[in-house]
C-alpha cells in the first residue's frame, strides 16, 4: 500500500493564465459567460482549499465550491471595485460553509461535547507550523473556532483579516482562537470514519480493471442503469447519455491508469499519469455505490485541485 503525503498549501494555478480581477469583472458584468469561467478557474483553487477544509472532506467542498461561485455571480452588482476580490469570495465561502455546517447540526453535536471544565490553563498557540497536522482535529470544533483556526495556522491570515471574513472582531478571533487551540491541545478526538466495506473496495478493483483494460461494456456492467455523472466543465446528468468512455480513448495528456485508492481515508478510484520511470497521482474520481452497482460517478479530470487539496492520497493494494 502507498500512500503519497500532499504538499501543504493551496492548490497550485499555474497553469492559468492570470488576467486582472477588474477586467475580468468589467467583464462578467457585460454579460460574457467566458469572463466568469475565467475568474472560476484562477480563485477556484484557494476558494476550495477553505470549502473543503471547513467541510471536512474533498467531496462536500466540491459541492459547496459550485454554490460559492453561484452565489458570488448572482451578487457581482454588490461587490465594491476598490477593495480585493479575494476576500470577498472568502467571506461568501465562509458564511456557506458555516450554513451547510449547522444544517448538518455539527455545531450542536460540537458544542455540546465540548460542554467541559473550561478553566483550562492557556497554551501557546500552535502557530502555523502546526500546518495541515490539524486539519482533521479542526473538525470537532464549533463552525467559528474551525473556521478561526484554519484561517490563522494553516492559511496564516492577520487578526484584522480574519475579523472581516467571519464577520467578528479582533477580540472576537482572538477569543475564538484561544478556545479552539485550547480543545485542539486537549486532544480533543474526532470521529473514527466507518471503514469502506470489502464488497465496496472489491468493486472498485473491479472498476478499475476494466477501466484499464477499455472493457466498457465490462464497466457498464457494475453501472446502474439511471447512474449519474458529473464531470465538471464537461457534463452533469445520466451517465448513459454522455460520451464518457469514448472520451478516455482519446484522453489529453501522458499515458494514465486506473487504481482503488483512499482520498483522507474516503475510496476513491485514482488517476495515475506516468511520471518518468514512475506513476503519480492526477486526479480522483469518486464512486457512489448502492445496492452493489455505481449509481453516481464523479470524476474530476479537469479540476485536478480536487486531488491535490486532499491531506493523504493511498493506493489500495
Amino acid at each position: 500500500m502507498s500512500t503519497f503525503r500532499q504538499r501543504p498549501g493551496p492548490p497550485s494555478s499555474s497553469n492559468v493564465t492570470t488576467v486582472s480581477d477588474g477586467e475580468l469583472l468589467g467583464r462578467c458584468r457585460a454579460g460574457d459567460v467566458d469572463a466568469f469561467e475565467t475568474l472560476y478557474r484562477q480563485h477556484a483553487g484557494r476558494i476550495f482549499a477553505l470549502a473543503s477544509r471547513l467541510a471536512g472532506s474533498v467531496d462536500e467542498g466540491e459541492d459547496l465550491l459550485q454554490e460559492i461561485f453561484l452565489q458570488a455571480y448572482r451578487k457581482l452588482d454588490t461587490f465594491d471595485d476598490s477593495r480585493p476580490l479575494t476576500p470577498w469570495l472568502f467571506r461568501i465561502a465562509h458564511n456557506l460553509c458555516i450554513d451547510a455546517l449547522r444544517r448538518r447540526g455539527v455545531r450542536a453535536d460540537a458544542e455540546i461535547a465540548a460542554q467541559r471544565d473550561e478553566r483550562v490553563p492557556p497554551v501557546e498557540p500552535a502557530g502555523p507550523a502546526v500546518g495541515r497536522a490539524i486539519e482533521h482535529l479542526v473538525l470537532t470544533l464549533p463552525p467559528k473556532e474551525r473556521a478561526c483556526v484554519l484561517l490563522k495556522d494553516v492559511f496564516d491570515y492577520s487578526l484584522e483579516e480574519i475579523a472581516d471574513l467571519v464577520d467578528s472582531t479582533v477580540g472576537g478571533v482572538k477569543a475564538a482562537l484561544k478556545r479552539g487551540r485550547t480543545k485542539l491541545a486537549g486532544g480533543t478526538p474526532t470521529a473514527p470514519r466507518a471503514p469502506a466495506s470489502e464488497d465496496t473496495l472489491q468493486l472498485l478493483r473491479l472498476y478499475c480493471d476494466r477501466f484499464n483494460r477499455h472493457d466498457w461494456d465490462g464497466v457498464r456492467e457494475l453501472v446502474s442503469a439511471d447512474a449519474r455523472l458529473l464531470f465538471p466543465d464537461g457534463f452533469a446528468g445520466r451517465l448513459s447519455d454522455a460520451p464518457y468512455f469514448s472520451k478516455y480513448e482519446t484522453a489529453p495528456g501522458p499515458p494514465w491508469r486506473m487504481v482503488a485508492g483512499e482520498v483522507d481515508g474516503e475510496p476513491a478510484v485514482i488517476r495515475l499519469v506516468a511520471d518518468g520511470d514512475g506513476w503519480a497521482p492526477a486526479s480522483l474520481i469518486r464512486l457512489e455505490v448502492d445496492g452493489g452497482r455505481v449509481v453516481r460517478v464523479s470524476d474530476y479530470f479537469w479540476c485536478p485541485w480536487v486531488l491535490s487539496s486532499a491531506v493523504t492520497v493511498t493506493i489500495l493494494p
